[in-house]
Parts: structure tokens; sequence; C-alpha cells
């Protein structure tokens, strides 16, 4: 990306600063919206934002596979070898200490605490910088052994290694442009992250190509060209932000200032926890992703294209849920525990709601997904157990995914973490009890599957009903 597209991107974020009384201004009405206004009309404000924003990048993923397709399959195979990591690293940064900042913020607007709010701002680029280095060290170093633990060898492997070398060297960038996007969200401005990731993703769809088959005076440069499309895009992405964050306009105002371990607490509090639950969702993908590869390559396929419909859902979630963090973790720090709670239950209802229509539609008539993927008997009639078993179940996963953000919003994160760990057990460990030892096959797996979705709700929602944890959260 030239000098003059990040230009562009910049006056389209509009960085100009305005004065204290429009910022001010501004700032009272996003606080009295979420404190006073309709609680529906809210949400959706601040969620279809963020779900664009989801969807945008959904739709960067498919057109770099694609691209990446044409090189060969080694090459799909070596960007296949680091997704699962990269992707770590994204719902980590997004997600998980994401949230500590999201809420950290957002309580501390909700209280007025205005200092602390333009203080978490370093604080954040301080933690982003931290853990975007220890990626960045850790894959360069172990990367070769791990990719080749995952199974790359010879051509896959130097793809595997060409790829996760440039992705991993921008993860600095990477790490400051997503906790940055998740401060702002926090604060309540969600434009800004979104029209950031639109444009950036305008560009990277016709730029990857260019990069990975080379274009006029721009040399090819393989697989190695698709990661440094990323790279590319957070590095722009990471100066405007930046630029935008330092006018003040934002209503948080990135200045120097002392750093203080209450402030890297408070965000810890809840990112520590909320990144562990990344890394057992992961976990329990890959461990159930073995177990079902005992069963044959037939149920591999079937349990491949049955369980995407479940990262489908995800976007959809995490842009209503962060909406949810946001409004809760400013109620609370206002001290209106009761609308706080309000807004947790309002989220869950709606986003169960919506997860559960999906599910019974798919369960009733689960060719309408599968078939879009294969017509191969065997593959469809696994397919067709797991999504008859596990869709009715998406109300209680959804419910249980927004309670885990308004507990996180309100500055808990006990329950939610909780909530993950006995879905891992349950779900990972049952899987393969259910289909190493029972013998039980798809369908004993994908009971253990729903089993763990009906338990997740009701345990990340135990602090709704905890007046003392909530007044707690409002002092």
């Amino acid at each position: 990306m030239s000098e003059s597209t990040n230009e562009r991107i910049v006056d389209l974020v509009d960085i100009t600063p305005i004065s204290e009384p429009r910022v001010a201004d501004r700032k009272a009405r996003t606080r009295d919206a979420i404190l006073t206004g309709p609680i529906v009309g809210t949400l959706m404000r601040l969620a279809l934002p963020t779900i664009a924003v989801l969807l945008a990048q959904t739709a960067v993923g498919v057109a770099e596979t694609y691209y990446v397709g044409a090189l060969g399959t080694e090459a799909l195979a070596g960007v296949a070898l680091v997704f699962p990591v990269y992707m770590l690293m994204v719902t980590m940064s997004n997600g998980g200490l994401g949230s500590g900042v999201a809420s950290a913020l957002a309580r501390a607007i909700g209280a007025g605490r205005q200092h602390d709010a333009d203080a978490l701002v370093l604080h954040t680029i301080v933690l982003a910088a931290i853990a975007g280095t220890v990626f960045t060290a850790g894959l360069l170093w172990g990367g070769p052994a791990l990719y080749g633990a995952l199974g790359g060898n010879g051509l896959s492997l130097r793809a595997a290694l060409s790829y996760s070398n440039t992705v991993f060297g921008g993860a600095v960038a990477i790490w400051i442009v997503n906790l940055l996007s998740a401060a702002l969200r926090g604060a309540g401005n969600v434009r800004v992250p979104a029209l950031v990731t639109l444009v950036g993703a305008a560009i990277m769809i016709p730029a990857s190509p260019a990069l990975i088959f080379g274009f006029g005076p721009i040399p090819r440069l393989g697989v190695g060209g698709a990661g440094l499309a990323f790279v590319l895009y957070y590095v722009c992405a990471l100066i405007v932000l930046l630029r935008y964050m330092a006018s003040g306009r934002s209503g948080l105002k990135l200045r120097m200032a002392r750093l203080e371990w209450r402030l890297f607490a408070d965000i810890l509090k809840v990112g520590i926890p909320t990144a562990l639950n990344t890394v057992q969702t992961n976990l329990t993908v890959i461990i159930l992703t073995g177990a079902v590869g005992g069963l044959g390559v037939d149920a591999i396929a079937g349990y491949g294209i049955a369980s995407r419909l479940d990262y489908v859902m995800i976007p959809i979630l995490f842009g209503l849920s962060s909406a949810v963090l946001t409004m809760v973790g400013i109620a609370v720090g206002a001290g209106q525990a009761a609308r706080a709670r309000r807004i947790a239950l309002i989220g869950a209802s709606v986003g169960g709601a919506f997860a559960e229509i999906v599910g019974l539609a798919v369960a009733l008539a689960p060719t309408l997904w599968s078939g879009l993927f294969t017509g191969q008997a065997p593959v469809t009639i696994i397919a067709t157990t797991y999504l008859t078993m596990v869709a009715p179940t998406y109300g209680f996963m959804a419910a249980g995914f927004v309670f885990a953000f308004a507990a996180q919003g309100a500055g808990h994160a006990l329950w939610p973490f909780l909530a993950y760990t006995m879905r891992t057990l349950l779900a990972a460990g049952g899987g393969i009890v259910a289909v190493h030892v029972l013998h039980a096959g798809m369908v004993g797996l994908s009971a253990v599957v729903a089993a763990s979705y009906i338990v997740f709700a009701p345990i990340c929602g135990v602090p709704m009903l905890s007046r003392r944890l909530w007044r707690v959260s409002a002092k």
C-alpha cells in the first residue's frame, strides 16, 4: 500500500483535531444513549459495524485462500499449517486481551475517570508490543519444529515458514491495531475500527494477488506475498489509528503518561482469563478433530462441514457480545448495576433467539447446509448426524457467549473461565471417551458436544444472579 493510499485512509477516518467541547458533547451523547436510551436499538448500533468488520475479514481470508490455491497444493498446505496459530493470535488479541482492554476502558468512562481512560491507551500499546514480540520471537525460533510436528515437510514446510515468518514478523503491528480497536469499541466508538478494516479489506483483496503473482514493477513473491499483504495492511492501519488517537478526536487521547500497575491489572484481570478461554476453544477443536479422525476420512469431512456452521455464527455473536460488553462496562462504571444486568439479559436473549432459529432450521433440513459442500452420501450422513443433534443447542451456545462478554464487561472473568474449562473437559474429554472407549461414533461425539453447549450457558450466566458481584464492580 502506497503513501497516497495511506493518506486516503487517513482522510476517510478524519483525524483533524476538533474542539474539546465538541468531543465532550459526542462522548456525552454516546454515554447517555448507553445509560438511558433504548437497549436493543443501542445494541444494534454498536454491534452492526463490528459484525461488518468480521464479515469483511472473513471475505479477505477466503479470497487469500483462493489466490494461494493457484500456487499449488504445497502452498495451500503450508498456509493451512500456519492458520491455527494465526487464528490463535487474532482471537487472543481481539477477544482475549482485547476484551480486557474494552472492559477497562468502558468501566473507566462509565465512572467518569477520563484521565484513567486516556492513560489506558498507552498501557494498551505497551501490552500489545510485549505480546506481539512474544509471538514474533516464538514463531521465528520455534516455527520449523512446530510446523514439522503438525505434518509439514519439504515444499509444504518451506511454504509454511515463508508465510509464517512474514506474518509473525509483523505481529507487533497486528496486536497494536487489534487492541486499539478494542479500546475504541470499549469507548463506544465502533465507526472508526469498522471503517479502517473495511477500507483495508477493499484494498487487500486486489493487492494480495499483485504481491503473490507479481504485477508491473512488483516482483512475484509467492506465498510470502500473501503474508506481506496482511502485514502492510496492519502497518498502514497502525499509522492511521495512532494518528487518530493522538488527535483526541476519538474521545480517547493518546499521550505520554506514567505507567501504573493498577491500570495494567485492570486490563489483565479480565484479559488473561479471557485469553486462556481462546486457547481452550482452539484446543477443543484440535482434540475433537483428532477424535473424529479415528472414525475415518468420511467422518473428518462430514464433521468439518457440519462444525463449520458453528464458526459462521461467531462473527455475528462477537459483534453483538462486544456491544454488550461496552454497554455493561459503562453502566457498571456509572453505578447502574440493574441496567447492566438488564443489558446482559436482553443481549443474551437476542443472541440466543437468533442462534436457536438458525439451529432449528438447520436441524430440520441439514442438507441445506451440508449440500453446499458435498453430495457424497457417507459424508452427508455424518454431517446430518452432527447437525441434527448439535444445531438445536446453538441457542445455549449463543446465550453463554453473550453472558461471558457481559461478565467481562463488569470486570468478572472467573465464571466465564470456569464455563470454558468445563466445556473443554466435557466436549474434548467426553468426545475422546465417546469415540475411543464407548465406541459410540459420531452419535456419541455429537451428544457430548451438544451437552457441553447446554452446560456452558448457565455457568456463564451465574454472575447475572449475584448482586454482590455487581455491587462490588460498581464501586
